[in-house]
């Protein structure tokens, strides 16, 4: 696919997320240090997905005068990790945005159709006044992603942005057609998926890899 072909679609450049990105890819890299490269890598990522937070204007006392200065407008995003990998980006986030409230969509893929099922959906409320942002590393297929944003806009979700670390062209495809109206954003786009729908060259299973599991 060429993501220039789809306005929704933001491929990160920056050469920290790159080279964090490199590191989580190595087979050697331990437990405790792929998490917390995960954690960076999300932080860093909202910089870009969170530019359009709104703000507003507050009083405020510095030690040398009384100002006018701008803060976010309350507490108006909504964290939604997809069960379980995608826990392993939020609080990156919340380092950014501490007032965040955090909901969770649980999925599991079939191991044959490698399309995804709900088992679990709570979200903050209220949700149709939230800027949400669904997290999950790895976009693969996109069914995972596509259902998780589905499931958010039935329950009344408007303003929804995806964040990934890496994604599969095929999956990035998908996403972007079935839900045109949300934004996407992606660490780094690889190569293509392989016979078991495992990206390549990727980084192996996220989840296992972020809770010591593998």
């Amino acid at each position: 696919m060429s993501y220039q072909n789809y306005e929704n679609i933001y491929i990160m450049d920056h050469p920290l997320i790159k080279h964090k990105i490199s590191l989580l890819r190595d087979k050697d890299t331990p437990t405790s240090k792929f998490r917390s490269l995960v954690e960076e890598i999300a932080m860093l990522e909202a910089f870009e997905a969170l530019r359009d937070l709104p703000l507003r204007d507050q009083e405020v006392v510095t030690p040398i005068e009384t100002c006018i200065t701008p803060v976010i407008d309350g507490k108006k995003l909504a964290i939604v990790p997809i069960l379980r990998a995608g826990l392993g980006m939020v609080n990156g986030i919340h380092a950014m945005v501490p007032s965040a409230k955090v909901g969770h969509i649980g999925l599991f893929r079939d191991p044959e159709t490698h399309e995804p099922h709900e088992y679990y959906c709570k979200l903050p409320d209220p949700i149709e006044e939230r800027l949400v942002v669904v997290l999950d590393p790895m976009l693969a297929t996109g069914g995972s992603a596509v259902a998780a944003v589905n499931f958010i806009k039935e329950h009344g979700g408007k303003n929804i942005k995806f964040m990934c670390i890496i994604a599969a062209p095929e999956g990035l495809e998908r996403l972007a057609k079935a839900h045109p109206d949300i934004d996407i954003y992606v660490g780094n786009l690889d190569r293509c998926l392989n016979e078991h729908a495992y990206i390549c060259p990727g980084l192996g299973d996220a989840g296992d890899r972020i809770f010591g599991t593998r």
